[in-house]
């Protein structure tokens, strides 16, 4: 009988240090496959998401990984992922909104509620602050039925009553 194998969501995050990635992944070699993952720096401060399909329980994954949080510069969480919704069927298009300008609270909220309300969805996000400047690249799925032109007039209005520039554009795919 095969054993059961689960998804498992592993996050990592403290303060920054070298070989945060090299134990982490060495901890978890022989207890399961890394399926996804994504890594930053968030002002110094390091944080990680791992997704491994795995055998092992979720105590024994947390006992491989517990060496990482020893020194109390790192916590460690790992939870189970619930399996996935049914795919939508809802053809959907690829876009970037990118957004520049001074920094100041509810950026973020304003635009991306913009993008929910056109149902559309955020698949990822970075902002940076750098010196004075403020920057947001986030990638969203729009419905192909959505009227883009509509959202990125909406996107822009709601940008200069935010005292930023912003931009949606289709997401170029590069050729593999």
């Amino acid at each position: 009988m095969m054993p059961r194998m689960t998804l498992l969501a592993v996050t990592v995050l403290g303060r920054d240090r070298p070989g945060i990635v090299a134990e982490t992944t060495a901890a978890l070699v022989g207890l399961g496959n890394l399926e996804d993952s994504t890594m930053t720096l968030l002002r110094g401060s390091f944080a990680m998401v791992l997704l491994v399909q795995t055998a092992a329980t979720r105590p024994d994954v947390e006992s491989a990984l517990a060496g990482l949080a020893s020194d109390g510069r790192l916590t460690v969480d790992v939870r189970e992922v619930p399996p996935p919704e049914p795919a939508s069927s809802v053809p959907a298009a690829a876009y970037v909104l990118s957004v520049h300008g001074a920094d100041r609270p509810g950026i973020v909220s304003a635009l991306t509620a913009e993008v929910a309300a056109s149902g559309g969805n955020v698949t990822d996000l970075t902002t940076r602050l750098a010196g004075d400047l403020y920057v947001l690249v986030a990638e969203v799925q729009l419905p192909t039925s959505s009227d883009v032109g509509e959202l990125a007039e909406r996107i822009a209005r709601t940008a200069e009553s935010l005292g930023v520039e912003a931009s949606l554009r289709p997401l170029e795919t590069d050729e593999l």
